[in-house]
């Protein structure tokens, strides 16, 4: 009898209770993104990545199960087509009934153009009229300090934002190609990316925005610590020039203030010629680089040819984290990562 009576009020209590909403199927382009997302999700669910290991957004092309994650997801997070362009075409294909967030164009990102000319060698933007604007050593709008407070200047306020991907996925003129796309390793804009992130999935999952709220102030707790430390750790070398595979460090460079001397090539889908490992390698001499960073993703004797006959050291800075493990830390271990490894080469 008490078995039975125990059975009934069970069963009214589970009809009484409201059903539980679905998580959303979330799917994210590059690991950087992905940590992001899964701090934000954290106890709610876990999202998919596409680009898994040490794959490059640059090289990478679509499998048949990144087609099937695309076609299945109700929110998509990217950086944009000036960084994942293997990604344009199928998101308008597979996506169309998906939130396909833009982080590229989240409200509050400080967002630096590519440098041009010298020891950075022009950007093909596939673009008419756009001039090769020089933009190594440019001072930039919004000069950011490393006691945690956002100060992105003037400039960007009123960024672009992308609550126009909330109906599902639109084609905008960005000016793809005229900003460099590597935004996250400036942790500031990695709390601004976070914050459209937050949002998105508060809309989309609003059972759980009370989480995703307490998640994204814990997020952005992590990172004001990351910056500081960050800014200990580099603050010796900072005087120190040195030489990357490709010009994907500049939002580093201009919140800790290191010196990036040049890159051996700007698009690591392109290797550079003889002739411009040259010009490298004379200007390692003529500014006294102490070292060259290779990048995993990419080919490393390229760094040897450049530093032979020259005192640089070689290190290896991984700007997308692809030798680390995709989950919530990685963001932190990544940016860690290259204070670390240009402290190491540098000191």
């Amino acid at each position: 009898m008490k078995s039975t009576t125990a059975l009934l009020f069970a069963s009214t209590v589970l009809l009484a209770s409201p059903a539980l909403a679905e998580t959303p199927n979330v799917v994210v382009s590059i690991k950087p993104v992905h940590s992001l997302v899964a701090s934000i999700m954290e106890g709610v669910g876990e999202p998919s990545l596409i680009l898994e290991g040490a794959a490059s957004p640059h090289t990478y092309t679509m499998k048949p199960s990144n087609a099937a994650a695309l076609q299945a997801a109700k929110v998509v997070f990217w950086v944009g087509p000036g960084l994942e362009a293997f990604l344009d075409t199928p998101l308008d294909a597979l996506s169309t009934g998906a939130r396909v967030v833009e982080l590229g164009e989240a409200p509050g990102l400080d967002k630096l153009k590519f440098r041009e000319g010298g020891a950075f060698e022009g950007h093909d933007h596939g673009e008419e009229g756009h001039a090769d604007e020089g933009h190594a050593g440019e001072g930039h709008a919004g000069e950011a300090d490393h006691d945690g407070h956002e100060d992105h200047g003037d400039a960007h306020a009123g960024e672009a934002a992308s609550a126009e991907n909330a109906a599902g996925h639109e084609h905008h003129d960005h000016g793809e190609g005229e900003f460099d796309m590597h935004m996250w390793l400036d942790p500031m804009n990695a709390k601004a990316m976070a914050a459209e992130i937050e949002k998105t999935l508060s809309s989309a999952d609003p059972d759980n925005a009370a989480t995703y709220k307490a998640n994204l102030e814990k997020l952005n707790e992590r990172i004001g610590a990351l910056d500081k430390s960050l800014a200990e750790t580099v603050a010796a070398i900072k005087d120190k020039p040195f030489v990357v595979f490709h010009d994907a460090y500049q939002y580093f460079e201009h919140r800790y203030k290191v010196r990036v001397a040049g890159s051996i090539t700007v698009s690591p889908e392109v290797l550079p010629g003889a002739e411009r490992l040259s010009e490298i390698r004379a200007k390692i001499k003529e500014l006294g680089a102490t070292c060259v960073f290779a990048e995993p993703q990419f080919e490393p004797k390229l760094v040897g040819v450049v530093i032979e006959g020259t005192p640089a050291k070689s290190g290896t800075l991984d700007p997308e984290g692809g030798t680390l493990d995709a989950g919530p830390d990685l963001y932190f271990e990544l940016m860690e990562s290259i204070g670390a490894s240009l402290k190491e080469c540098l000191s």
